[in-house]
């Protein structure tokens, strides 16, 4: 297999994974990474002010296994580069009417809280107990099957051996639907269903295997990387230029090139064409294929056809003081619960009375913040631009409106009139601004939903169809999105480039035997002819 010039644009978690992994292969490719920002990790990135440091996007780390085996794969460990601290307890959910539960991995504790809800019996533990094992199943087959496979065409479907699975991951119900056989009050119901919002959905809509997610927090934990998510990033990044890769950043791609043929040859970044084997696309698939792409059926159809994740908007506010009545990630939920979510996905607004999450970094890892200070992460779902909401103007009303509610919220919460006033510095991402920063689809900030016309092999492929030599990794496309579920999209990417150009080599080989047999039986017969001209 012969060494190629590849180009990933994007030096996102996929992008640097993907990276780290095909220089590693040890097959001489080259490989450059091309990066919009000044920076690493797309939304998996920092803000800073001041000594106050907030993660841009994901903030707790969830299957740390995916994580280690892939620092394994590049030939270390992830202790080696990383070091992260466990949140105990996982977080804290608060209700509308004033109570809350600490979830945790400690399942003794998990249990003495859960019955404060639903009742000290032998039958409620039961229930419990056969939730989790639910879960675990949900959790184990889907990540064989869904997240470390690659289904390239739609009869990777088809086998015998999935059929059983149809059964076992309850396809036909949803994540809300399968909490209700376990739990018997709202308050155990929302505190178990809240995390489809991991994925950008509502539980009411959300198919039933994602509750894989609660068995991921209490049997995995929750853990936090000491000095930001971008830690992982950064050292992945370290990795791959170690074994030769290339990062370039402040480099916008504006335009992949593609020859009468449709097969991909290239980029223009900063104006200028620079020329490429394959190209692989860790900007947002749906963006792309409308932007960076010549103009297709298929792109057009995921540009305003393709159902999206929410987008937020996200506070970084840097604190006067610490706020002791936080933990390090806390969960405030709404009365309205339904509804709020029907508001975000249905009318793609913000909901009259929002569920919010907040992230107290500085509350594990005091490098987070100053001495004797806070830095506080606000995520406030809403739903995604539709073209009718976007105006500038409507946006700021909506994020005026979220941080009302908020700073209303935590003064009640935290018993003071004053919250306002301990906020020194205020950064914050709307909608737009997730649009124009990261070239998120109408400012979706997890790419396409997963509904079940959008996973396994009816989500856009890792392979494009469209054009040949062009590769997709990241949210939009296969398995998925989420941190882990992406960087074990990046382990399928580098091994079906791979075996791509191996299968180009074994034909281009093939080619050279059938042309020497040719010249072989023309040498034979020229012989053949010289022979019996000659006697």
């Amino acid at each position: 297999m012969g060494a190629k010039k590849i180009i990933i644009i994007g030096a996102g978690i996929g992008g640097t994974a993907l990276a780290a992994r095909l220089v590693k292969q040890g097959q001489g490719h080259d490989v450059t990474v091309y990066e919009k920002n000044s920076f690493h990790g797309g939304r998996c990135s920092l803000i800073h002010h001041d000594g106050h440091r907030f993660d841009q996007g994901p903030s707790l780390l969830l299957m740390r296994e995916i994580f280690e085996e892939t620092f394994l794969d590049l030939g270390t460990t992830l202790d080696e580069h990383l070091t992260l601290l466990k949140c105990s307890p996982n977080y804290k959910v608060h209700f509308n009417d004033g109570q809350s539960i600490e979830l945790t991995s400690d399942l003794t504790t998990l249990l003495r809280e859960i019955t404060r809800f639903e009742g000290n019996s032998e039958k409620v533990t039961s229930r419990v107990l056969k939730f989790l094992t639910e879960t675990q199943v949900h959790y184990s087959k889907s990540v064989t099957h869904a997240l470390k496979t690659n289904y390239e065409t739609i009869w990777n479907l088809f086998q015998l051996k999935a059929i059983p699975l149809i059964w076992k991951l309850h396809i036909w119900d949803t994540v809300y639907g399968r909490v209700c056989k376990y739990f018997k009050t709202d308050h155990m119901r929302r505190a178990f269903t809240f995390q489809t919002m991991y994925l950008g959905m509502s539980p009411y809509d959300a198919p039933a295997p994602y509750n894989l997610l609660q068995y991921t927090e209490i049997a995995g934990g929750i853990w936090y990387p000491k000095g930001g998510f971008t830690t992982v990033v950064q050292s992945l990044e370290t990795i791959a230029k170690s074994h030769g890769a290339t990062f370039i950043y402040n480099s916008e791609v504006t335009e992949v090139k593609v020859n009468e043929k449709k097969n991909v040859t290239g980029i223009i970044v900063n104006g200028e064409y620079m020329e490429a084997d394959i190209v692989v696309c860790n900007a947002d698939l749906v963006y792309a294929y409308n932007n960076l792409l010549p103009k297709t059926k298929y792109g057009k159809v995921l540009g305003e056809k393709g159902q999206l994740t929410s987008s937020s908007i996200s506070f970084y506010w840097s604190l006067s003081t610490e706020v002791k009545g936080l933990l390090t990630h806390n969960i405030f939920l709404t009365q309205e619960y339904k509804s709020s979510f029907d508001q975000i996905f249905k009318e793609h607004t913000l909901p009259s009375e929002p569920s919010f999450y907040i992230n107290v970094p500085s509350r594990i890892d005091p490098t987070a913040a100053p001495p004797g200070k806070d830095s506080v992460a606000v995520l406030v779902p809403v739903g995604h631009l539709t073209g009718v909401n976007e105006q500038q103007q409507h946006i700021h009303q909506l994020v005026t409106l979220a941080r009302n509610h908020v700073i209303m919220k935590l003064e009640k919460h935290l018993k003071i009139t004053n919250f306002s006033t301990l906020i020194e510095h205020e950064v914050v991402n709307d909608p737009i601004i997730w649009e124009e920063k990261f070239n998120l689809w109408k400012g979706s900030i997890l790419g396409l939903s997963h509904n079940y016309s959008q996973v396994l092999s009816f989500r856009p492929k890792t392979r494009s169809k469209e054009f040949k030599n062009l590769y997709f990794v990241g949210a939009s496309t296969q398995p998925g999105t989420g941190v882990p579920v992406v960087l074990c999209g990046a382990k399928l990417v580098a091994k079906q480039i791979c075996a791509d150009l191996l299968k180009a080599d074994s034909k281009d080989l093939c080619g050279l035997r059938v042309i020497m047999l040719i010249l072989f039986i023309i040498i034979i017969l020229i012989l053949l002819i010289f022979l019996l001209y000659t006697y």
